[in-house]
């Protein structure tokens, strides 16, 4: 008696990357998002996690599109390399951008300016009235776990009250995937896909899925001034004191946030693999290195999250 091949046989078997996982969740979590809630949006700023995210979103609904807007809030002192970069992906997606302007509110007297030249926290108040004025019950937001403590607090659905606060204290049990995103009228939740990822993950995924990038992720030479221990690159937003002397350094940035308060890294890296190989053996994290807002204070973050920051 002869056996068939096929029972004999031994089936193939397909094996999932750390990174096919990742992926995977965060998929669930954006389409779960989409299907529970009535206008979702993403927040967009053209940084590396807010591009990984929206890379993302767009597989998760390929052949359509992003069903929802992209929304960033405009500090007036955003890298126009970044700004233009978010612009043209915007068009190659073919989703609609919602902006939010810090300008806009100081300009009306409404915000400000801060006595250190820092626009970050003026974001707050914009980011808050744009996700009333456009009734979004949902926004995604392109926190880690491995970037601040305050954002490894929250849960992948954070819920927000009528005011847009966060209290880390009563947030809700997540077991397994089960996400809870019940809320009343203007109350909305912030989202987290990429909540299990770490900065070494992302720069992973860009690798793998060829995601272009911002070039000021990669390394060039800028004329560059020291600052509180700083690199801070001279520009409109950020000019060097008499005191302070400019030379010429090889830097990348880590992130990519408002001109005033974000500084750069020494780096020779200037492909996505050298990047890999610099992430996975840095010991800093990317905005204790490179944010001077978050070194107010250790809680620097979370006292802005609990006003309704990102």
């Amino acid at each position: 008696m002869t056996t068939s091949p096929h029972l004999t046989a031994e089936a193939p078997t397909a094996e999932l990357t750390d990174l096919d996982i990742l992926e995977a969740e965060a998929i669930h979590i954006i389409r779960e998002v989409v299907a529970e809630f009535e206008r979702p949006a993403m927040l967009f700023s053209g940084g590396k996690d807010s591009v990984v995210m929206t890379h993302v979103a767009a597989k998760a609904f390929f052949p359509a599109k992003i069903p929802f807007p992209l929304v960033h809030i405009d500090t007036g002192h955003n890298f126009p390399e970044v700004l233009d970069f978010r612009d043209r992906t915007v068009e190659r997606l073919g989703t609609r951008l919602v902006i939010g302007s810090v300008q806009d509110y100081i300009d009306r007297g409404e915000l400000a300016e801060r006595p250190d030249g820092t626009r970050n926290p003026l974001q707050t108040v914009p980011l808050l009235e744009t996700i009333s004025d456009h009734g979004f019950d949902a926004v995604f937001g392109g926190g880690r776990r491995d970037e601040d403590k305050a954002r490894a607090k929250e849960r992948v659905l954070s819920l927000r009250d009528d005011f847009g606060q966060w209290d880390p204290r009563s947030q809700r049990p997540e077991l397994w995937n089960l996400y809870n995103g019940r809320h009343t009228p203007g109350q909305h939740v912030r989202a987290f896909p990429l909540s299990n990822w770490t900065e070494l993950d992302v720069w992973r995924y860009i690798e793998r899925e060829h995601i272009e990038l911002p070039e000021l992720y990669y390394a060039h030479t800028r004329p560059t001034f020291l600052r509180d221990g700083m690199i801070r690159a001279v520009g409109e937003f950020s000019q060097p004191t008499p005191e302070e002397a400019v030379s010429p350094r090889l830097v990348r940035y880590r992130t990519v946030g408002d001109m005033s308060c974000t500084g750069a890294v020494e780096s020779t890296a200037t492909t996505t693999p050298e990047i890999v190989q610099e992430v996975a053996v840095s010991t800093v994290t990317e905005r204790g290195a490179t944010r001077a807002d978050d070194r107010i204070s250790e809680a620097a973050m979370e006292d802005r999250k609990k006003d309704g920051y990102f």
